[in-house]
C-alpha cells in the first residue's frame, strides 16, 4: 500500500518540526494513541488503538528515524503488531517546505499489512489510512495553535 499527501499547516517550519519531534504533541495528535515514549533520539515506541473496517485492534510498535535534516526532512521505518488482527510495517519520508500561509508538510509512505488486516480490501485500507492521516494533521495543527489549510489538489493514495 502507498499513501502520499501534503498538508499546509498555518505555523512556521521550526514550530512544525519541534511538534513532530515532541512526544507530548504526538500523543495528543495520533488518533487512538494510548501510550508513546522516546527510547532514544531516533527511536519511539507507541501503543495505538485502530479501527479499520471491521477490525479493531491495539497495536504496539516502534518508529526508527533516520536521514534527519532538522527543520527540513526525515525518513522513518516503522513496524507494529496487533496480535491476531495482524501487523504493519513500512517506511515513510516527511519533508517540510516554506509555503504561503505556513509550512507545507509532504509525506510518502509505503506499507505492508498482514493478518486479518491483510484480508481487508485494499481500497478500505487506503481510505482508512488516509482518514487517520487527515485526522492526525488536523489534531497536530490544533496542538500547534494553528489549523490545516485546504490545498487545491490533494495528493491521493494508491
Amino acid at each position: 500500500m502507498e499513501l502520499n499527501g501534503e498538508q499546509l499547516i498555518s505555523a512556521p517550519i521550526p514550530d512544525v518540526w519541534k511538534g513532530l519531534n515532541d512526544i507530548d504533541v504526538l500523543a495528543k495528535s495520533i488518533p487512538g494513541c494510548e501510550e508513546i515514549s522516546r527510547i532514544s533520539p531516533e527511536e519511539i515506541h507507541a501503543k495505538v488503538m485502530f479501527k479499520i473496517g471491521p477490525v479493531r485492534a491495539r497495536f504496539a510498535g516502534k518508529l526508527l528515524l533516520s536521514d534527519i535534516v532538522p527543520d527540513q526532512s526525515c525518513s522513518m521505518a516503522f513496524e507494529g503488531s496487533g496480535g491476531a488482527a495482524g501487523f504493519a510495517k513500512g517506511k515513510s519520508r516527511v519533508e517540510l517546505k516554506q509555503a504561503e500561509g505556513g509550512t507545507l508538510v509532504s509525506y510518502t509512505t509505503e506499507a505492508s499489512i498482514g493478518g486479518k488486516l491483510g484480508q481487508i480490501g485494499g481500497r478500505l485500507i487506503s481510505a482508512s489510512a488516509k482518514k487517520i492521516a487527515d485526522d492526525f494533521f488536523q489534531k497536530f495543527a490544533k496542538e500547534l495553535g494553528g489549523e490545516t489549510v485546504a490545498l487545491e489538489s490533494d495528493a491521493g493514495s494508491k
